[in-house]
């Protein structure tokens, strides 16, 4: 799940610096690699329709920070992220988690253990509500893939790796399925790398709903885990929500996700 980015554990992800896309790029066609010229534009013609139907690039690109809130089990967590330099600040019940743009620090604000992965988190979430427009992240590629048969309904599939180096996990992979008719963004599956290092055969599921507008840019309410059996989604998991979504075009100040003084910088 880029500067993350983490896919989540629940799996994923996978952190990524943001900058132009290349001139070239792979696609499939009948699922057979072939290199695609993008010299009249720097993505391909699915993949941008994908980014139009959520509101457009161009859009985006003005936006420079977004917040949100999530209800856990264990109370509200709150993450504000400055959109260019992916510097993030996760508030918790009992634990508050940041990035500076450098380093990423935990503060414990009561005796509870933290028992996530700091350096997994810290922009995991903020990665896949931001889809799809994390996938216009440098360092990217692009390949039409099978589409996913749910339910009667046939989802065109983009396949997005990253090149070595890039983020974190690299080797994540991830599969954008979107509505044939409107080009909103249905499905992501993707492949979790942070802790294996290797690239992996085995492919988690999400589905993508509920969609609202917020400064013109079309994002999801609710994500939905299936459950996955012969890597394809069979069943819902769960659920989660996203509440009080902002987007603006003014930036966070940078003491905004400075590390306290009593904080602890993760190794």
């Amino acid at each position: 799940m880029k500067q993350l980015v983490y896919t989540l554990a629940l799996g994923l992800l996978l952190f990524s610096c943001k900058g132009e896309v290349k001139t070239e790029t792979t696609v499939e066609t009948d699922y057979s690699k072939e290199t695609l010229d993008v010299t009249t534009s720097i993505y391909p013609e699915n993949i941008s329709n994908v980014f139009k139907a959520h509101g457009g690039l161009d859009n985006w690109n003005q936006m420079q920070s977004v917040a949100f809130t999530m209800n856990k089990p264990n109370g509200k967590e709150v993450t504000a992220v400055n959109l260019k330099s992916r510097q993030s600040l996760i508030t918790m019940p009992d634990h508050v988690l940041g990035y500076d743009g450098n380093t990423v620090w935990l503060d414990n604000k009561s005796a509870e253990v933290y028992k996530g992965n700091p350096k997994f988190y810290y922009n995991l979430m903020f990665y896949f509500h931001t889809m799809p427009f994390v996938l216009a992240d440098s360092g990217i590629n692009y390949e039409v893939t099978k589409p996913l048969s749910f339910e009667g309904v046939e989802y065109p599939g983009i396949k997005i790796s990253y090149d070595n180096g890039v983020g974190e996990s690299s080797d994540d992979e991830y599969v954008l399925y979107y509505n044939p008719t409107t080009f909103k963004m249905e499905w992501l599956a993707y492949t979790v790398t942070f802790n294996s290092k290797a690239k992996s055969e085995k492919w988690s599921f999400i589905k993508y709903s509920n969609w609202h507008t917020v400064e013109g840019m079309v994002l999801p309410k609710t994500l939905t885990w299936y459950i996955v059996e012969d890597n394809l989604p069979v069943k819902k998991r769960n659920d989660l929500q996203f509440t009080d979504v902002t987007l603006s075009k003014q930036a966070l100040p940078a003491s905004t996700f400075a590390k306290p003084e009593a904080a602890t910088v993760v190794e």
